[in-house]
């Protein structure tokens, strides 16, 4: 298998591989040593990114995934120049040392004293000032501590602002949207107002491809899985055969396709998804090896029926 491609992140001097791996609701689903040998086999094969975010705050119950990932990097001994790590901050958790506290808390339960890049969760209040965000991170890029940031599930319209802001201050600004996308959901990413963004230089990191499984072919729900926008999670299942169809006739699995193609997007500079078998990461990798053999234009007819939230979700996102 060929080493996994990597692109430029923006403007910044970070090179991420293609597929990037993601922690949650995985390694603490994992034997311990079958985990390092996915972790290594990972590394082997090109994997630089690792989406380690804390996913437990005061009152929910106590999750324990990046921590294990801690253990997990250091029994691979992997060097640490040698892969980047991306981090979650949570707005809810933005106070009057801004985001200093959270970061510290996932550096302390990750092993890791700057993070490559951190990610912006969902807004989910009103009244957020987003002028406070974009001087609380600069100032956390200034001191050190993290590289470049984005942002996860955010508006066209929000994103922009926040990049102009960025600009009046002469501070860095968001370079990456983290966006649900897959064969069912492409109106956001595949819509006009972030069409311009990504004209513009702006990056997209793929995520929720496989729709917690539903896409590899699992119908059965059988741990949390992400937000259901608009509502078409029960017509994706509807698509499974179908997209297994599809899958055979190239002689793939679906899983395999359902990666393949977020590979396709122009603006997709890395496609993140969570394995907790060797078989599924040795799968997922071999989707950039698919599309090279099939061709972007060629995936993109073949899964067009599938698309199931166009006309249902609005592209400028939520």
């Amino acid at each position: 298998m060929s080493p996994l491609p990597r692109r430029r992140l923006g403007t910044t001097d970070l090179d991420v591989s293609a597929l990037s791996l993601g922690s949650w609701h995985t390694y603490d689903r994992m034997d311990f040593a079958d985990a390092v040998t996915m972790i290594r086999t990972a590394v082997d094969a090109g994997v630089n990114l690792f989406d380690v975010g804390v996913y437990s705050v005061p009152p929910m119950p106590p999750v324990f995934t990046d921590v294990i990932w801690n253990s997990i990097m250091r029994a691979s001994g992997i060097p640490r120049d040698e892969y980047l790590v991306s981090a979650k901050l949570w707005l809810e958790g933005f106070g009057e040392n801004g985001f200093r506290p959270q970061l510290e808390n996932a550096f302390l339960r990750g092993g890791f004293d700057v993070a490559d890049l951190v990610i912006l969760g969902d807004i989910r209040t009103e009244g957020v000032v987003l002028e406070d965000f974009v001087e609380d991170l600069g100032a956390l890029t200034k001191a050190g501590l993290i590289r470049a940031w984005g942002v996860n599930n955010w508006s066209a319209t929000n994103i922009r602002r926040l990049r102009e802001i960025a600009a009046e201050r002469g501070l860095p600004g968001p370079v990456i949207a983290q966006l649900k996308y897959s064969i069912g959901r492409r109106s956001i990413p595949d819509g006009e107002p972030f069409g311009a963004l990504f004209a513009d230089g702006f990056a997209m990191q793929a995520s929720d491809v496989l729709e917690g499984g539903i896409l590899a072919g699992s119908t059965g729900q059988s741990r949390e899985i992400g937000r259901d926008p608009g509502g078409v999670r029960e017509a994706m299942r509807e698509q499974v055969a179908g997209i297994a169809e599809v899958a055979e006739q190239l002689g793939t699995s679906p899983a395999r396709l359902a990666v393949a193609f977020t590979l396709t997007h122009p603006a997709n500079v890395t496609t993140l998804f969570g394995a907790t078998k060797l078989t599924q990461l040795e799968d997922n990798l071999a989707a950039a090896e698919l599309v090279e053999r099939v061709g972007a234009e060629e995936l993109r007819a073949l899964v067009e029926p599938f698309w199931v939230d166009r006309g249902i979700v609005d592209p400028e996102g939520p």
